[in-house]
């Protein structure tokens, strides 16, 4: 029997992916180690590699479905002396594997409960050829999905499983037949827009205008960005939120990374560039070691406190942000923070990052400084317990021994799940990380 590729988890937490991109084609030769695909994950782009060899014989998903759900097969692989027929018996196999589920009729309901939006019926959907065009159409959960993902009107499509049910080769057979869908038309009032969920969507519908309404387009959203959708309104509705802030005086901090820098090596591999991110990566993480209570997430039956410092540290991408971890950053040097940070940003802006390399963090930190901004408040990274919201470092008037004078000046506000750190212990952080941030020497002890 061929081989089944299936949806690999990428991570533990991974449910479902994006088929990106193919690297094969069917007809083509794949052996051991060979990436034939990449798959999108909600923050990270992923190759995937053969671990059989053989043919590329049949592409089940096609490039940009998404929703594909774990170890759901995406292609079959020919085994040596195997040809298209033994296709034809896997697809088979794979259609009476659904039949069990697809004999039973529906037991009618009394009330039967409103349906999400892209289930809805379709009154301007025309019947596929053996309904009448009120009768409800039957089709199995997995020959639903791939119509969605396809766009494909299951009215339009004639099933050959039990009782007429469309199945997975009805929507193969469908596909190859070039069958289109029958989108359903926008009420009166709003424009017609593609949806969201079909792989073929461009990246933004072309600008609209409707009466009394101002032009708009609207852009599909990614996997990336409804996780990070999902993940803020989790962190805002069962996080209480509270929020310290605090100003550094960074003069000095300013003069020891000019002197750092100007000992650089010229070339790779000992050369580094110090920022004012790097200090505050180093600080903070020094400051958790000192009030270990703040590196601290809430659960259900228990406050954990880590032994280690893991810093995430927000990076923005073009669909939203990730946060690649420096991990035992207290115990790492502003030369190593700088390397390693530089390197992890370059490879989660290319979407490279292993999920080893943003998961897990215990602290987090996001940097708007460099935009200008000069200061905000950062919403908690679940299932973190505190976030750390830098802002730009400039002039300004500070008193000095009685004398009013000027200084540059930084603003740090930290976000605290008060669930898992209570006021004191982020008023102790938060003067931990200022006493370090405006005597930077101590950092390199």
């Amino acid at each position: 029997m061929p081989i089944e590729v299936l949806m690999p988890a990428l991570s533990p937490t991974m449910t479902e992916g994006t088929l990106a991109k193919w690297h094969k084609r069917e007809g083509d030769e794949v052996n051991a180690g060979d990436v034939i695909a990449e798959i999108e994950t909600d923050k990270a782009t992923m190759e995937l590699e053969a671990i059989d060899e053989g043919v590329l014989g049949k592409i089940l998903v096609a490039e940009g479905a998404q929703g594909i759900a774990v170890n759901t097969p995406i292609a079959l692989i020919l085994a040596e002396g195997e040809d298209a027929s033994a296709l034809d018996a896997a697809l088979k196999e794979a259609g009476a594997a659904e039949a069990p589920a697809e004999t039973a009729e529906p037991k009618p309901k009394a009330e039967a409960p409103p349906r999400a939006a892209e289930e809805a019926p379709r009154p301007e959907s025309r019947p596929g050829p053996h309904r009448e065009g009120k009768e409800r159409v039957f089709a199995s959960p997995l020959a639903r999905r791939m119509a969605k993902q396809a766009g494909l009107d299951l009215a339009a499509i004639e099933g050959s499983g039990p009782h007429g049910r469309i199945v997975k080769k009805d929507i193969e057979a469908a596909l190859a037949a070039g069958v289109a869908g029958v989108a359903q038309a926008p009420p009166a009032d709003r424009p017609a827009t593609p949806p969201a969920d079909r792989p073929t969507a461009p990246p933004a519908a072309p600008a609209v205008e409707a009466p009394g309404m101002p032009a708009y387009v609207e852009v599909p959203h990614t996997v990336m960005r409804k996780i990070i959708a999902r993940r803020l309104v989790e962190s805002k509705r069962e996080a209480p939120h509270f929020y310290l802030t605090i100003d550094c005086r960074i003069d000095e901090l300013l003069k020891v990374r000019e002197q750092l820098n100007g000992r650089s090596p010229e070339e790779a591999p000992g050369a580094y560039r110090i920022s004012v991110n790097d200090f505050v990566i180093r600080a903070a993480a020094l400051a958790l070691k000192q009030v270990p209570a703040a590196n601290a997430t809430w659960t259900a039956t228990a406050i954990r406190r880590y032994q280690t410092v893991d810093i995430s540290v927000a990076v923005a991408l073009p669909d939203g942000l990730i946060t690649p971890i420096i991990r035992g950053a207290d115990q790492k040097g502003l030369a190593d923070i700088s390397r390693e940070m530089v390197e992890l940003a370059a490879r989660a802006r290319a979407g490279k990052l292993t999920p080893e390399e943003y998961q897990g963090g215990t602290f987090s930190i996001s940097n708007l400084g460099m935009f200008g901004i000069k200061d905000f408040a950062a919403v908690i990274n679940p299932p973190q317990g505190c976030i750390l919201a830098v802002g730009a470092g400039g002039p300004r008037p500070v008193v000095t021994d009685g004398a009013l004078a000027l200084a540059t000046v930084m603003s740090c506000t930290l976000s605290v799940d008060h669930r898992a750190v209570d006021g004191a212990v982020g008023a102790e952080f938060m003067a931990a990380f200022k006493q370090l941030i405006e005597d930077p020497l101590t950092m390199l002890l």
